[in-house]
C-alpha cells in the first residue's frame, strides 16, 4: 500500500516516532519509505515491512522475503537470527500499525464518522457513504477491514483529496472497539442496535451492550453518538459530553422517527419526523425489508447533521449499494436467488425470512429457505436455531433446507411449530457442499425464491456457486 505522502516519503526516524519504536543507533542514512506492507507476497520497492503476529501466523519468519521484494526497512518486535533488514524495534507490531496509522491520519484531519452495531453495520455505513459522498470525498471501509489490522489500513488510505473518512468497526470480545475507537478519534459514532452475536464471549446482551458502546471512549466532547431508540439496551446509556441523538421507527421519542413506511415491489418508501414534525416525506431506497429502514435513516440523520442538502440526502439514498453477500438479489436457473451469506444472528434471520416472503407475494413465487449455522450465541445457541425454525412455519415459508450441525436445530424448530417433515431437508456436513448441492437440486425448480443465510464461517455461498 502506498500512502498519500509518497512524493516525499518519510525517513526512519518519522516511522520510528510515529510507532513509539526505536530506530537503528547507526551513522548510516537509510532510504526513504514510500508505502507500507504486511504481507512480503505483495511487497514493492520502497516498502516498510510491518512483522505482524497472530495465532497462526508470525511476520517475522519473512522479513528476508520483503527485504527482496525491495523494502526499505521493517518494524519488529525482535530481529530473527541472520537478518539484515534494517529494524524499528516495538513491543507490538500491531499496536505500532495502530500508532502509526492514528499520527498519519492526524496529518489530513478529515471528519471521521464510526459504525458499530450487532447487526446492519455495514449496510448502514453504505448508506451514510451513499449520502456523505455526494458532497465530501469520503475514504470508506472496504469489505471486512474493520479489526485491530482492517482499520488501520483503512486509515493509511487517506489523502489529501479526502475530507471525510468512514468507519466500519467489528469486534468479539470486550476492549476491541475502544482500541479502534481510540485510533480513530470520530466526530460521529452509531450503535445501530444490540443484537445476540458474540453472546459466547460477551455472556449477555448487556455485555454485548457495553463493548459496542466502546465506541464513544475515543470522541471528544461535542462529539455525537446516534443510537437505536427502539432498542431498550441503549435507551439509559451513560455518555459524558457527548450529543446523543435517538433514530427509530416504534419509538415516539425518539429525535428522528420514520413513519409511514410502505415496501414496493423492490423498494421501500418512508417519512422522516423530527421531534414529532415531518420534515422529510417519500424517502425512497432501492432495498427491501423494514429493517433496511432503519440503516437508510441513519444515513439520512448523519446527511442533515452534517448540513447536505434534501436533494443529495434523497440521491445519495437512491444510488445505495448493498455490499456483497449482503442481500443481493439476481436471477439463475429461473429462480431467484437472494444471496445473504456474510453474517447471521437471530434478528438478521427473521428481517431475511420477511424479505423473502415478500419477494414470493410479489412475484407469486415459492419461499424456499436454505438457513446455516449462526455462529457465537454461546447459551442461547440452541433456543436461538430453533426459534428461527419455528419462525419459517409461522409466516409460511413452504420449503426449509438447512446446511450444519447447528442448522439442524432450525429444522427441528419448525417441524416442532407444524411444518410438515417432507418440506424440510437438512445437510450437516459443510465440508461437503457437493452433497448439499445434489439434495437441493432434487427440491428446487423454476418459480422459486430461494434465500441462502448463514454465518461467515459457513461460507454459504458455496451452494449458490454449486447449483
Amino acid at each position: 500500500m502506498y500512502f498519500s505522502l509518497e512524493k516525499n516519503g518519510l525517513d526512519i526516524q518519522t516511522f520510528a516516532e510515529f510507532t513509539n519504536g526505536h530506530a537503528p543507533l547507526s551513522n548510516e542514512t537509510f532510504p526513504l519509505a514510500y508505502g507500507i506492507s504486511t504481507d512480503s507476497r505483495t511487497a514493492k520497492p520502497g516498502d516498510v515491512f510491518f512483522a505482524l503476529r497472530g495465532e497462526n501466523f508470525d511476520g517475522h519468519r519473512f522479513m528476508e522475503a520483503a527485504q527482496k521484494a525491495g523494502c526499505v526497512f521493517a518494524v519488529a518486535e525482535y530481529i530473527p537470527e541472520h537478518c539484515t533488514l534494517p529494524c524499528i524495534l516495538v513491543d507490538d507490531t500491531t499496536k505500532a500499525l495502530g500508532a502509526f496509522a492514528r499520527a498519519y491520519k492526524k496529518i489530513f484531519h478529515p471528519l471521521t464518522l464510526a459504525v458499530t452495531g450487532s447487526v446492519g453495520k455495514t449496510t448502514s455505513k453504505q448508506f451514510i457513504f451513499s449520502v456523505l459522498n455526494t458532497v465530501f470525498p469520503t475514504n470508506v471501509t472496504k469489505g471486512n477491514f474493520n479489526n485491530e489490522i482492517g482499520l488501520p489500513l483503512t486509515l493509511l488510505n487517506l489523502n489529501a483529496d479526502h475530507r471525510a473518512l468512514l468507519l466500519e468497526m467489528g469486534m468479539n470480545h470486550k476492549g476491541e472497539i475502544s482500541y479502534l475507537s481510540q485510533l480513530a478519534e470520530p466526530d460521529i459514532a452509531v450503535i445501530t442496535n444490540i443484537g445476540s452475536a458474540h453472546l459466547e464471549n460477551l455472556g449477555s446482551r448487556e455485555g454485548i451492550r457495553d463493548a459496542k458502546a466502546e465506541i464513544a471512549e475515543g470522541m471528544s466532547k461535542g462529539g455525537i453518538l446516534i443510537l437505536n431508540g427502539d432498542e431498550p439496551l441503549l435507551e439509559n446509556l451513560r455518555t459524558e459530553g457527548l450529543t446523543k441523538i435517538y433514530i427509530g421507527m416504534k419509538n415516539e421519542n425518539a429525535t428522528y422517527l420514520a413513519k409511514n413506511i410502505r415496501m414496493g415491489d423492490a423498494h421501500m418508501l418512508f417519512d422522516i419526523a423530527l421531534h414529532g414534525t415531518e420534515i422529510l416525506t417519500d424517502i425512497r431506497i432501492n432495498a427491501i425489508g423494514k429493517h433496511n429502514i432503519y440503516n437508510a435513516l441513519i444515513g439520512a440523520v448523519c446527511g442533515m447533521l452534517l448540513g447536505i442538502s434534501e436533494e443529495n440526502i434523497r440521491k445519495g439514498l437512491l444510488s445505495f449499494v448493498p455490499a456483497d453477500m449482503r442481500q443481493s438479489i439476481s436471477q439463475q436457473n429461473g429462480m431467484t436467488i437472494i444471496e445473504d451469506c456474510y453474517n447471521a444472528s437471530p434478528e438478521s434471520m427473521r428481517a431475511g425470512l420477511d424479505v423473502l416472503l415478500h419477494t414470493a407475494k410479489t412475484g407469486n413465487l415459492r419461499p424456499v429457505a436454505v438457513l446455516g449455522d449462526m455462529r457465537e450465541l454461546g447459551s442461547i445457541s440452541e433456543q436461538a436455531h430453533r426459534s428461527v425454525g419455528a419462525y419459517t412455519a409461522e409466516i409460511g415459508i413452504s420449503l426449509l433446507f438447512t446446511f450444519g450441525k447447528d442448522a439442524a436445530l432450525i429444522a427441528k424448530g419448525a417441524e416442532e411449530a407444524g411444518m410438515p417433515a417432507e418440506k424440510i431437508l437438512t445437510a450437516e456436513d459443510t465440508e461437503n457442499p457437493e452433497e448439499a448441492v445434489r439434495l437441493l437440486k432434487t427440491v428446487l425448480q423454476e418459480g422459486d425464491a430461494v434465500l441462502f443465510k448463514a454465518s461467515r464461517a459457513v461460507a454459504l455461498e458455496r451452494l449458490i456457486r454449486l447449483l
